[in-house]
């Protein structure tokens, strides 16, 4: 049976809901910067032992919180993507070299150190590897599983140029894994790039599921890139038919002058709204907030069940 869209209103948008033109946060994208010592010893480990996180190389505005909190995204495959997105800080161009070997026993050291319950694994888009870097991602669960015992969240790429690699992957049995949609379909290249499949993107999420069942599936959309009310309501319904488990909806921040600008701020309120929506088509759990992403709090995701 084919998903039916609730019938919902557009919403108002409230007095003080600006947009990029005038160069101005609104007030509830403002907030206090952690303190303490466990950001300095969080991002002094990561010096240590030479690796890479999301948190920094995308200028995530929650990676002071998570430091704070002794936590982070690993980033594994190099700082340098292969893909132009047009919303992304991470450098592009063509990496330097091959994936490092001893990486994996880096980052399960490092999760070990941190005492991560939940480790979540992402990285650049290697489209110069045969397999996309899956063998990569493969031994990075396995080496941080054997270490810590931690669950894990793989956040890939699309693997599109190497459609078998999502096996590989899969075949480490990560307990999360994400692949974010990112944006609505007819926005889908100008955010993504030319290379980007949206047709893909989904049938990835559900070929999840033929290769191991109990592997849970997520993905995430920034908001505020041009995309209207019901064309996000039909991307969502769109997960939900290819058995997507979990949602995030985040604010889209443009990290610099030569990105794509944000077009609107969303209110909290209006992400409140968009949250409820989406646990009634079905998703099992949903994070919906202005500061959202799509490893933010993602052991809290990964860990309890359909309620919210």
């Amino acid at each position: 049976m084919a998903f039916r869209l609730p019938v919902v209103a557009d919403p108002e948008i409230p007095d003080g809901a600006e947009v990029s033109a005038s160069g101005r946060l609104p007030r509830w994208l403002k907030r206090p910067i952690p303190s303490g010592n466990a950001n300095h010893m969080t991002q002094g480990l990561l010096d240590e032992l030479r690796l890479e996180t999301v948190c920094d190389n995308a200028k995530c505005p929650n990676r002071m919180e998570c430091y704070s909190q002794q936590t982070a995204t690993f980033m594994i495959l190099g700082n340098v993507c292969t893909r132009p997105c047009g919303f992304c800080a991470v450098h592009r161009g063509r990496p330097p070299e091959l994936p490092e070997a001893d990486e994996p026993e880096r980052v399960a050291e490092a999760a070990h150190r941190l005492g991560l319950k939940h480790v979540v694994i992402t990285s650049v888009t290697r489209d110069d590897l045969p397999d996309g870097g899956a063998d990569h991602f493969y031994r990075c669960v396995i080496a941080v599983r054997e270490k810590t015992g931690a669950t894990t969240e793989v956040l890939t790429p699309d693997f599109v140029h190497c459609k078998p690699a999502l096996e590989r992957v899969i075949q480490a049995r990560p307990d999360v894994f994400n692949h974010n949609m990112e944006t609505v379909p007819r926005l889908y290249r100008r955010v993504r790039g030319p290379k980007s499949d949206y047709a893909w993107t989904l049938a990835m999420m559900k070929q999840v599921k033929s290769y191991n069942a109990e592997v849970k599936t997520k993905s995430g959309l920034m908001l505020g890139l041009g995309e209207e009310r019901g064309e996000l309501l039909e991307a969502l319904a769109d997960l939900r038919e290819h058995d997507v488990d979990f949602l995030t909806l985040g604010q889209y921040l443009q990290p610099g002058e030569k990105y794509l600008p944000v077009v609107r701020f969303v209110p909290p309120e209006e992400f409140d709204e968009l949250g409820e929506i989406a646990k009634q088509m079905g998703f099992r759990k949903v994070a919906s907030g202005p500061f959202v992403r799509s490893s933010y709090h993602a052991r809290d995701m990964a860990e309890t069940d359909c309620e919210s």
